[in-house]
């Protein structure tokens, strides 16, 4: 039996609550909604860090952030760190990754991959060393070929590009490309990840006018109101968002949230319109029959939850992502219940193509219980966070403090509860506790408070006493040397 092809699609900062399969049938996703109705759809999949790079070093690796050792931003996975295409029988597929890439050398091809579609030019000054920082990507060479110039300097910004007609933007040019691919190895067995930048920021495209700002509801924890009982980092940031907004919008008013809202509606429906080209173009090519394909994102985004936006917290928005996948021969859609970790993305994949799974891949196949359809997932799932990337910028020299933040008006107080190192552990009996070296502790109840209004640390020190055993457990059984305090 000939092994089945894989096309990987994932986006950049897309929350789960973005699509109907979630609840959220408001959003016009029509492609995307309808690969949920034929796939094995996770209900509650979570990111190992809610931040790019360390997200993605594990969706290519199977391994946590700290042991892959992407644990920010912009650090290059490590030469000798396997991906999902080095861990394949040598020379059986076809590989491409399409896309954003994030982990080191933005524009050239590595980890396995014998084709590269690079559409990011601002990574260049992270390329590692003997690297020529002056090419350009795939998607630069497009623009060009259709007569555009950069605007300032060399290269296309993020935000000149994301103004530019629909027909010429990222997303449109990576379902071309991808679709060229798919066509180009339709008799062959492959192997496509294709990365879309959006929904995330800069917050506007081609569709701002999509969706009617009136017409858009807040989300149901928008006003709540952060207190001493939740991390600085979060009051900080609120604050931040308050006094500067985002992608150059306020966010003063409920109605200036609408209008952001409004934006990241429209840059979801945008990329559901060129992922749907991509999955007819493996519709036309006859290839739904023989072809896993994956959807999922590296992040949420809060998008308003708790008056915050984007990532780089541990509130469920940002660490919970809508997950599916849809197999070959699979015409319905199945629920996957209980929290399940992208750490154990590349194992299963790598069993359902029939493939070895190496020992340096720390997740496990969930093969046997999504093809049972009836999937229930018990386990506990991890998620950390490594200190940088605190969405603060750099705080050494200290910020502009809000009046309830005075008392800690030390600069490296500051620092260091803008990057304090937690630890996250959730449960399948709907239990959330995040464990800060730091003690601003916080736990949740998800099963009775899903919106995370109500850190019940203090009064249920027990319970937060045996989770945190769960996260020493799992530090020794992965290597996390991080200190945790005792209370």
């Amino acid at each position: 039996m000939k092994k089945p092809n894989l096309l990987f699609i994932y986006t950049d900062e897309q929350a789960f609550n973005t699509l109907a399969t979630y609840g959220n049938s408001k959003i016009h996703m029509p492609n995307l909604n309808r690969l949920a109705g034929e796939s094995v759809v996770f209900d509650q999949a979570y990111v190992t860090q809610p931040v790019c790079t360390p997200s993605r070093s594990t969706l290519l690796t199977g391994q946590y952030p700290h042991t892959n050792g992407c644990t920010e931003n912009n650090v290059p996975l490590r030469p000798e760190t396997l991906c999902l295409p080095e861990m394949l029988s040598k020379g059986e597929y076809a590989t491409a990754h399409y896309g954003k890439w994030h982990l080191g050398d933005e524009l050239f091809s590595q980890h396995g991959f014998d084709e590269w579609v690079s559409i990011e030019d601002n990574y260049n000054k992270y390329f590692t060393k003997g690297k020529d920082k002056s090419v350009k990507s795939s998607y630069h060479d497009f623009l060009i070929g259709n007569g555009f110039k950069p605007r300032k300097g060399e290269r296309f910004g993020r935000d000149e590009a994301t103004r530019l007609p629909e027909e010429f933007g990222k997303p449109a040019f990576l379902a071309q490309r991808s679709s060229e691919f798919l066509r180009r190895h339709s008799n062959d067995p492959f192997v496509l990840f294709v990365n879309f930048l959006e929904p995330h920021m800069p917050f506007f495209g081609p569709r701002d006018n999509q969706y009617a700002q009136d017409e858009i509801p807040l989300p149901a924890n928008f006003a709540h109101e952060l207190t001493e009982l939740n991390p600085t980092k979060a009051r900080l940031l609120r604050e931040h968002y308050v006094r500067d907004g985002h992608s150059g919008l306020p966010l003063k008013t409920d109605s200036d949230w609408r209008r952001m809202i409004a934006h990241y509606w429209g840059l979801c429906s945008l990329i559901d319109t060129h992922i749907g080209t991509i999955l007819g173009t493996l519709d036309d090519c006859g290839l739904r029959d023989n072809t896993i394909v994956v959807f999922t994102s590296d992040h949420g985004d809060m998008m308003g939850a708790h008056r915050l936006i984007a990532k780089c917290l541990m509130f469920q928005e940002a660490v919970r992502v809508p997950m599916m996948i849809r197999l070959p021969g699979l015409n319905k859609s199945c629920r996957a219940t209980g929290p399940v970790s992208q750490i154990d993305v590349v194992p299963t994949l790598l069993d359902l193509m029939e493939q070895s799974i190496p020992s340096c891949v720390q997740g496990k196949s969930l093969r046997k219980k999504i093809e049972s359809g009836n999937s229930i997932f018990n386990d506990d799932v991890f998620i950390e966070w490594n200190g940088p990337n605190n969405g603060l910028g750099d705080v050494k020299g200290g910020v502009s403090l809000p009046e309830w933040m005075k008392e800690i008006a030390d600069s490296e107080r500051i620092r260091a509860a803008t990057t304090d190192p937690v630890r996250t552990v959730i449960t399948s009996d709907g239990w959330k506790f995040n464990c800060s070296p730091l003690g601003e502790h916080e736990l949740y109840n998800l099963s009775k408070n899903p919106f995370e209004t109500m850190n019940i640390f203090r009064e249920n020190k027990d319970i937060a006493r045996k989770l945190r055993s769960k996260i020493f457990n799992w530090q020794e059984q992965t290597g996390d040397m991080i200190k945790l305090p005792e209370f």
